[in-house]
């Protein structure tokens, strides 16, 4: 049996994981969250590999809330370099293969073409910086890594753009949404398929990998796709980012570039608008 440890367990992405290897024979997942897997504690996180026999570690644990995190830094970091260095260092000392969950505000979004692995990385928040050196930290001690960056993501599960827009769709007459930060919403389903074939296939073609859906939107955009799709009957009304003031700031355009890994595990990835209905379609509205 190939026993392969998920951290944030109750998260999004670590619950479409399990959606999709429920049915799959041979592999074990083992899905864990702060309660029952501090990953920021080293000793913990050794003691657990070395009793779980883990051959694979898909670390999905994150401190997301971005604007809080320009108030609380260090517990950022705790969680997003110490968390995946700690993890790294286990997965060195025991031979198991490492999947880092990364993100698009690792970079500044001053770039007017989709965003490249190997492009400049100059965070514009706390969160972002965070990220940035989890991933600094995860290579470095673990060169034959996964890192996979993404954007906007969005499931059924949890709780993100998507479904709240569904509930103000419920609630409100009218809303006002930012449209001058492009990226690309991503289907947190999408992305659990890429993370599941890369485990079953043994693929080691190891270093830092873009994946989001393919197309460009802005977040009014995305906000007006879940409205049209779900009917929901309100005015969107899309407005600049400095009408919105938020305590982090966000890259204004953060497209990423996913050539890389579309040759490297030969993939097709779906437009995000297709993989939206996909998603109306598992979540009563």
């Amino acid at each position: 049996m190939i026993n392969i440890l998920v951290t944030g367990g109750k998260g999004q992405l670590a619950t479409c994981i399990k959606d999709i290897a429920k049915d799959l024979d041979g592999y074990n997942f083992i899905y864990v969250d702060l309660d029952e897997l501090d990953i920021t504690n080293s000793a913990e996180v050794d003691t657990f590999f070395d009793t779980e026999s883990i051959s694979h570690c898909v670390n999905c644990a994150a401190y997301t809330a971005v604007d809080r995190a320009e108030s609380e830094g260090e517990l950022a970091e705790m969680v997003n370099k110490v968390g995946a260095q700690n993890l790294a260092k286990a997965c060195k000392n025991n031979g198991a293969e490492l999947i880092q969950i990364s993100t698009d505000f690792v970079f500044d979004g001053k770039k007017s073409q989709p965003y490249l692995e190997d492009d400049v990385a100059k965070p514009l928040s706390v969160y972002g910086l965070t990220k940035l050196n989890g991933e600094y930290a995860v290579l470095n001690t673990l060169p034959t890594a996964f890192v996979l960056r993404t954007s906007w993501l969005y499931s059924e599960h949890g709780q993100n753009f998507f479904k709240t827009m569904l509930r103000l769709g419920k609630e409100r007459d009218n809303l006002n949404i930012v449209y001058d930060q492009i990226g690309t919403p991503t289907y947190a389903g999408d992305l659990a398929k890429v993370i599941v074939k890369i485990i079953t296939e043994n693929i080691v073609n190891y270093g830092v990998y873009h994946y989001s859906n393919e197309g460009v939107a802005s977040w009014y955009d995305f906000a007006k796709a879940i409205f049209d799709e779900s009917g929901a009957k309100l005015k969107l009304m899309p407005i600049r980012s400095e009408a919105y003031p938020t305590p982090a700031k966000r890259p204004a355009y953060s497209v990423m570039d996913k050539s890389k890994i579309k040759e490297a595990l030969l993939l097709e990835i779906p437009y995000w608008r297709d993989s939206l209905k996909q998603c109306l379609t598992k979540i009563r509205y």
